[in-house]
């Protein structure tokens, strides 16, 4: 079973995005902010995935990308991001920062399945 980690300070997103990731067969931690999952990091605990939000106050889900790609020891810890803005701007930055997909809100169950699947295996050759 898969270890995938849920950075997303709305609390009722966080909730759907665990009941559709355990759906695929996959265990859940969330966190509510991009701090708490950094510094969980930080003590050697790691997860097989991580899905990050991109709008949270203080430290959005892009700087948590760029501080884990900046890092050796993440750089094949699959990442998907998730936003309710469509900007392509805002997409463009996350895939340069490494991420390994997008998604927006609202999430289908198929779309997050896809999602996770493409960025598994983009990990594994990368």
């Amino acid at each position: 079973m898969k270890q995938v980690w849920i950075v997303d300070d709305d609390q009722e997103m966080a909730n759907a995005m665990r009941m559709m990731l355990e759906l695929l067969d996959c265990q859940v931690t969330s966190y509510l902010n991009a701090r708490s999952a950094a510094q969980t990091l930080l003590t050697g605990k790691r997860p097989d995935m991580m899905v990050l939000d991109i709008n949270m106050p203080e430290v959005s889900g892009l700087d948590l990308l760029e501080f884990l790609r900046r890092r050796p020891e993440w750089n094949d810890l699959p990442i998907v991001m998730l936003s309710s803005e469509a900007a392509d701007v805002t997409v463009d930055e996350a895939m340069e920062l490494g991420a390994d997909g997008y998604v927006m809100k609202p999430v289908t169950l198929e779309e997050l399945e896809n999602v996770i699947e493409t960025a598994f295996k983009k990990r594994k050759k990368g």
